[in-house]
């Protein structure tokens, strides 16, 4: 199970470190292991939610998310992506964006490092919104209650999580222009920017996670109509197949992960700079992360993790929402990687204790039912 959830992704690290060594020797090995346990480090808690969305999917499209969707995010987020954002920002040609990549390094890299505003809002805001709409909902499983029910109430309020959403967005860019005109104004049109990156993000969220949730209701309604079919089947000879609505509904959810990973991701790449500006590397480092990361998903889905660790759901969103937090910090001051990156496991390894406290603690209840109900049928028998 371990091997077969796995091999990909040890096929992967050994085929990068093996490019490594060829690329740039036994520096280049130790930087890209670095690289890698950095970006699974930051993704933890990606894998657990990605869990939780991917346990709805059917087989193939988990392999989907597997093999396309590592080249989406292998190539996409983690090589194609920073030189997009170089072309953008410093308003050249992707050609140029690469040649600067590949043979002016330190220029390449501040070029991301004056884009990563933008990227910080982009991502802070579609990552708050996920947070922000879990903490929101009334769910029957709560573990810190003292936080939860309270906010499960006020998520009864239309529209409350994009409102302060708008409102954590509205302080961030005016701190940023306000900080900007204290210090002579060098980065006052980039504040603008914050401002309409965070909206972007804000937008993506809302179309791609409604998109994704009116196909998977509409998935659900196909799916009781086709078992009042099933009844009907054996008279008719007919039975009419959601194969087309299922497609639909998967798609948009794992286009749904897709941005999902991505938002993840920008704190991986812009971590990467502070250990190298070496593109090649960085693909190199944040892919064989990237693909740990998947095949995590996966088994914790095949494992049924989730189900049995119930609060670990709870954790990764409290990480989602704290990163959010810390990519809008970002903007304006410099937090260590080392940080983000704890911040997340602190959370995650917390949930995780209080599953396996819980299951204890409902185990030895129900170990003492039994006994009591032992008891009474002895009781009774004499």
């Amino acid at each position: 199970m371990l091997l077969k959830t796995f091999g990909w992704s040890f096929a992967v690290t050994a085929l990068g470190l093996v490019a490594a060594v060829f690329y740039g020797g036994w520096e280049a090995l130790g930087i890209v292991a670095i690289l890698t346990i950095l970006e699974i480090s930051l993704s933890f808690d990606n894998a657990v939610v990605n869990a939780g969305i991917l346990k709805k999917m059917s087989a193939f499209w988990q392999k989907i998310f597997l093999t396309v969707g590592v080249l989406i995010a292998v190539f996409g987020m983690r090589l194609v992506f920073p030189v997009v954002i170089v072309a953008i920002s410093a308003k050249i040609g992707p050609i140029d964006a690469v040649d600067l990549a590949l043979n002016d390094k330190d220029k390449y890299q501040q070029l991301v490092t004056d884009a990563h505003p933008s990227i910080a809002a982009f991502g802070g805001m579609f990552l708050l919104m996920i947070f922000l709409d879990f903490i929101f909902e009334d769910r029957d499983i709560q573990w810190l209650r003292w936080i939860e029910r309270p906010l499960a109430k006020l998520g009864k309020v239309d529209m409350l999580s994009v409102c302060i959403a708008l409102i954590v967005l509205l302080i961030t860019s005016f701190t940023f222009a306000t900080h900007a005109h204290q210090h002579g104004g060098a980065h006052a049109d980039k504040a603008q920017t914050v401002l309409i990156s965070g909206i972007a993000g804000l937008i993506t969220y809302m179309v791609v996670g409604g998109l994704s949730g009116y196909f998977e209701d509409k998935l659900e309604e196909e799916e009781e109509r086709e078992h009042d079919e099933e009844e009907e089947a054996a008279r008719t000879g007919k039975k009419r197949s959601p194969v087309v609505l299922a497609g639909q509904a998967a798609f948009f959810m794992f286009l749904y992960l897709e941005v999902l990973d991505a938002s993840f991701s920008f704190d991986g790449v812009i971590g990467a700079f502070a250990i190298t500006n070496d593109i090649v590397l960085m693909a190199l480092g944040l892919g064989i992360g990237a693909m740990y990361v998947r095949s995590l998903t996966v088994y914790l889905v095949r494992q049924g993790t989730l189900d049995d660790y119930v609060y670990l759901e709870h954790g990764a969103h409290y990480a989602i929402g704290a990163l959010a937090v810390l990519l809008m910090v970002t903007i304006q001051y410099q937090i260590n990687e080392v940080i983000t990156g704890l911040v997340g496991v602190v959370l995650i390894a917390w949930s995780f204790w209080s599953s396996v406290r819980r299951n204890r603690a409902l185990a030895a209840a129900e170990g003492k039912a039994a006994g009591s109900d032992d008891k009474t049928e002895v009781s009774s028998g004499v």
